[in-house]
């Protein structure tokens, strides 16, 4: 269950999101996921985009970075899962104060909440020899 093997691929599988998010991201309020929202006096929204989804796909890279060494304590891998967790309470906040986003977020939304911390707890359990470690 808790071998290195699995955890390899699920988070190399993860880090693919935020990657390919974080590029499509840079295009701002022209990423087509605000296409029918743009209007004409978004400029700060359009830095404040670019610049996270920067930030995002730099976790992404730091993400496939980490599973090098994936085996030992790793504060990299342990920091970015964390941050991705932080960003899922930010989500909630945002559907306790403003309404459900569409579907597929409210998936990431539990995906961050839930499944960061159960990420952590495995690396955390490789790392420390507590557990079966197949590769």
């Amino acid at each position: 269950m808790w071998s290195v093997r699995r955890l390899k691929i699920i988070l190399s599988v993860l880090a693919l999101i935020p990657v390919f998010t974080g590029l499509a991201g840079l295009m701002g309020v022209n990423d087509p996921i605000y296409a029918f929202e743009v209007t004409a006096d978004m400029v700060l929204l359009d830095s404040n985009l670019r610049f996270y989804a920067g930030v995002w796909l730099a976790l992404g890279l730091a993400l496939f970075y980490a599973l090098r060494e994936i085996e030992k304590p790793n504060p990299l891998l342990q920091a970015a899962l964390f941050c991705v967790f932080i960003g899922g309470i930010g989500r909630l906040l945002s559907m306790v104060t403003l309404g459900w986003p569409p579907l597929p977020f409210v998936f990431f939304t539990v995906l961050e909440i839930v499944g960061m911390p159960l990420l952590m707890l495995w690396q955390y359990r490789i790392a420390k020899g507590l557990g079966e470690l197949q590769n």
